[in-house]
């Protein structure tokens, strides 16, 4: 065996991680369960819990660390993590009992819990850089570091100096409001953990396998077959996982062989699949973690984000389905419902939709009710035991629910990590005030253009993205740029949409394209060439964002901005299926037959014309995208601009 190969962890490692990860998910879900009559479990004591809560997910994720088979390697991160582990423990108990001793009088920080405070996060940050990557904990590394030397930067990024141990004590590790284990980490409990839940159950109890063949049943008459499947059981997966990477490995490893041997590119095949899995980070009712968040940042509803995102995740799909089609022209693939690999669904498939239908549909009728989102979701979770007994393979293999639930467990105690990074980020933000002064500099110098203010946030939003899970990615921007959106007239919540879809884009974005990179491992095409093709078949994920940053009527509901009016928001909703399709087909080079380029120039001016803020540009845009369709239709298309099959 190589020295790259990974080795299996030893069977009692493997064996105390299961355990454990299953006690953070029952413990977990007993805090934030709702009560049942007069019976309550939780919520337990704010500050015990919130100790041991996260001492329990470091166990986790310190018992579960990848072995690389290199063995001076895995010896130094055993060490570390050991180290690591071992200062959290007692940071944990330290945060225990400093908690109790703030609730009883004044507590004075001295520089015993500055260096706690500073060996918790630089402990957490090396789970997070384990899990993660590098660019989640450098982000952390950053945050501290400009804490400490805040006084002595230049300009508006100097900061004023308190008492350095209050200031990294507090602002780090002891507080209910900031920290690793502050605010954010509470709502991330409260609202995300019991999503993340639901949908390990949802993923295990066996309705994958079904959806997908449900899906190339049904896409097998059209021209792209598989892709447009891909698209489909990606969407449907989406709902679910509400992970990117989790669609692609999930839906890839089926669909993308057979969108290949469909005559599709590798790279094609591999962005199908990534830009498709990135869209199930949008689609209700679960969507990701961020759009959890989200809700709670802006003081909304649940539903009320669930109904905000489901016209731009719709047309997000359709506009992928369009991509496909354009593509299937241009390289003269058609229909050939006989080559598909896949088996047809049974009847047992459609009963197995009930598993993913019965849950969603719960959710939203009790969110329409008025229950919590956490409520709503622990409500499917206990629907979804009794029901997945529908499925024979759970009768005959019931032990696959407490599987699921303990990959629930492993899952959240993972993103913990992530979670820590970032409440280092948020914290070092609230302590200085850059939030204020980034404003005030972004409108000084944009002065009260929107358009400019929205393009350096959708760069932000890239840059801080890559290689990051979307939750962080949103969080840190919507910290720091939100307060200046909000200033050049944009309401909250549609600010947050923004900043939302922009940083679930990063993942197909290149140069550090997670989904992209994970579809290109399958594929075998080029992990930037997938990410340049994912980018470009989905482009409509970072071209929805302005355009309801300009038209606020596109989320359906008055909390963004403009009171909700049928007539006014059918033709939103249409000017945007038009640019879609102008959009599309100018990405592809083909619509009938193959563009030339002052046609593809022309469609791209018409798509972007019709969400300008002047009606008279609308009405320029939709008369030349019109022109352009009625001539391109019209005439007969030289053979020169036909794909080879069709020209001979």
């Amino acid at each position: 065996m190589s020295s790259t190969e990974s080795t299996p962890a030893p069977r009692w490692r493997t064996l105390t991680t299961s355990v454990l990860a299953l006690v953070v998910t029952l413990y977990g879900l007993a805090n934030v369960m709702p009560a049942i009559g007069d019976f309550r479990i939780g919520p337990f004591p704010m500050v015990f819990f919130r100790a041991s809560f996260f001492a329990l997910c470091v166990l986790v994720v310190a018992l579960g660390l990848k072995r690389t088979g290199k063995p001076w390697f895995d010896g130094l991160m055993d060490l570390l993590a050991l180290a690591a582990t071992a200062m959290l423990m007692w940071a944990c108990v330290k945060y225990y009992y400093v908690g109790i001793e703030i609730d009883e009088a004044m507590f004075l920080f001295g520089p015993y819990e500055r260096w706690i405070a500073l060996g918790a996060a630089a402990a957490s940050l090396f789970f997070c850089w384990r899990y993660w990557g590098f660019p989640v904990a450098i982000l952390g590394v950053i945050g501290i570091l400009y804490m400490i030397t805040g006084p002595y930067w230049p300009g508006p990024l100097q900061t004023k100096m308190g008492d350095i141990n209050e200031l990294l004590a507090q602002n780090l590790w002891f507080s209910l409001d900031t920290g690793i284990i502050g605010s954010t980490f509470s709502i991330v409990i409260t609202t995300v953990f019991p999503f993340i839940i639901l949908g390990a159950v949802l993923e295990g109890v066996g309705a994958g396998e079904s959806m997908i063949r449900i899906a190339f049943s049904m896409m097998k008459k059209t021209a792209g077959g598989p892709a447009h499947a891909a698209v489909m059981a990606s969407g449907l997966f989406g709902t679910v996982s509400g992970s990117a990477v989790a669609n692609v490995v999930g839906t890839g490893v089926v669909t993308i062989p057979m969108i290949k041997k469909r005559g599709f590119s590798p790279n094609f095949a591999g962005a199908v699949e990534a830009a498709a899995s990135t869209g199930g980070q949008i689609m209700p009712p679960i969507m990701g973690a961020a759009a959890l968040v989200m809700a709670d940042y802006v003081g909304v509803s649940y539903l009320t984000i669930i109904l905000a995102v489901l016209v731009p995740s719709v047309a997000y799909y359709l506009s992928l389905f369009l991509m496909i089609m354009f593509e299937s022209r241009r390289l003269g693939i058609r229909a050939d419902a006989s080559s598909a690999a896949v088996a047809p669904p049974t009847l047992q498939d459609y009963l197995n939709l009930i598993l993913v239908f019965g849950p969603l549909l719960l959710i939203v009728v009790l969110l329409v009710m008025g229950f919590s989102a956490s409520g709503s979701s622990i409500a499917a979770i206990a629907l979804l035991f009794p029901l997945s007994f529908i499925n024979p393979d759970i009768r005959s293999q019931p032990l696959r629910l407490v599987n699921a639930l303990r990959n629930g467990g492993e899952t959240f105690a993972q993103l913990l990590m992530a979670i820590a990074a970032v409440g280092i980020v948020i914290s070092t933000l609230s302590a200085t005030g850059v939030p204020v002064k980034f404003g005030v500099l972004m409108s000084n110098v944009m002065g009260h253009s929107l358009l400019l203010a929205l393009i350096v946030v959708a760069g932000g939003c890239i840059l801080l993205g890559m290689g990051m899970p979307t939750l962080p990615a949103y969080v840190t921007v919507a910290a720091i740029a939100l307060p200046s959106m909000q200033s050049l007239g944009l309401e909250p919540l549609t600010a947050h949409m923004f900043v939302f879809l922009i940083a679930v884009a990063s993942t197909i974005t290149p140069p550090v394209a997670i989904a992209a990179y994970a579809a290109a491992a399958i594929s075998g095409g080029s992990p930037i060439g997938t990410g340049v093709t994912a980018s470009r078949i989905g482009i409509m994920i970072f071209f929805i964002p302005f355009a309801f940053a300009y038209n606020p009527l596109l989320l359906t509901v008055d909390q963004a901005g403009v009171p909700f009016a049928w007539l006014p928001w059918l033709w939103v909703v249409l000017k945007l299926v038009f640019s879609m399709y102008l959009l599309g087909s100018a990405l592809s080079r083909c619509d009938a037959y193959r563009l030339v380029s002052w046609e593809i120039g022309l469609r791209i001016l018409a798509a972007v014309m019709l969400f300008a803020p002047m009606l008279w540009v609308d009405l320029l845009g939709l008369a030349l995208g019109g022109v352009l369709l009625f001539l391109h239709h019209r005439r007969q298309p030289p053979a020169r601009l036909l794909p080879a099959e069709q020209a001979l």
